[in-house]
């Protein structure tokens, strides 16, 4: 079986997984100390925008909370379902996660802008979650939303 349907390349598909995020987690978040980074204000814009939040930070030890959101450290942990994962992670940082991500099976996973990791991608696919690579999601939700 093709797992091409999963790796979502077209208009169509980005749309669809941006209107079905409803619960968020973001893996990779970055705390208020770096307000200026994408890594916590794409979260932020998503929060204020009405999206449920959970942040997953994989550094900040300390941080307990995130856009005023109890923090999580692996995915695994985060009760009920997840729409998407947002992923701000380096490419080759992104395979150590596959399989949380994978034990999550949340409906889609998003590489943020410049993330592209094919072959995680691939793996993700396979399990049967749809995959968006390489796009900022606050652009597309700004897009998709319908907001």
């Amino acid at each position: 079986m093709s797992h091409g349907e999963y790796l979502i390349e077209d208009e169509a598909g980005v749309k669809r997984v941006v209107q079905d995020a409803r619960r968020v987690a973001v893996l990779g978040i970055k705390t208020e100390d770096h307000s200026g980074q994408p890594a916590y204000y794409v979260p932020e814009y998503l929060a204020k925008a009405g999206v449920d939040v959970v942040p997953v930070p994989v550094y900040y030890p300390d941080a307990t909370q995130i856009l005023g959101k109890p923090v999580y450290r692996r995915l695994v942990d985060i009760p009920g379902d997840i729409d998407l994962v947002d992923v701000f992670r380096r490419p080759g940082d992104i395979d150590q996660h596959v399989d949380d991500i994978i034990a999550k099976k949340p409906k889609a996973v998003w590489f943020q802008s410049g993330i592209r990791n094919d072959e995680a991608a691939r793996k993700l696919a396979a399990a049967g979650i749809r995959v968006v690579q390489d796009r900022c999601l606050m652009v597309d939700h700004r897009r998709y939303s319908g907001r």
